[in-house]
């Protein structure tokens, strides 16, 4: 049972690795949530972020387009790993929208 239980981890993480790497952004050094469309939700979840977190995101954006201009990528040992990858932004929109549904309804029921 247990040694089932470590495959299926293992498969899930090799597989959750192979498809990171498949989606390409991490060839520029962007994150996860650098990629979230910036629609009203995610606008007021970036104002709630410090400004060393937002400088940095800003950062990787701008040397990912640039990196894109160019037609180039990072060198392998600068890319993205999933390991390194943390969701700064999505807790923060998770927030944000809980917030804005919650006060839609208190504005239809009130």
């Amino acid at each position: 049972m247990a040694v089932s239980f470590i495959q299926k981890r293992f498969m899930s993480s090799a597989l959750q690795k192979w498809a990171y790497n498949l989606s390409g952004f991490n060839k520029y050094g962007l994150w996860r949530d650098d990629l979230l469309y910036e629609d009203q939700d995610v606008a007021e979840a970036l104002k709630r972020l410090d400004q060393k977190t937002v400088d940095e995101r800003n950062y990787r954006i701008l040397r990912a387009t640039q990196l894109s201009l160019q037609k180039d990528i990072l060198p392998k040992e600068q890319w993205t790993k999933l390991e390194e990858d943390k969701l700064y932004l999505t807790p923060l929109v998770n927030d944000v929208i809980k917030e804005r549904e919650e006060r839609e309804e208190w504005n239809k029921n009130h």
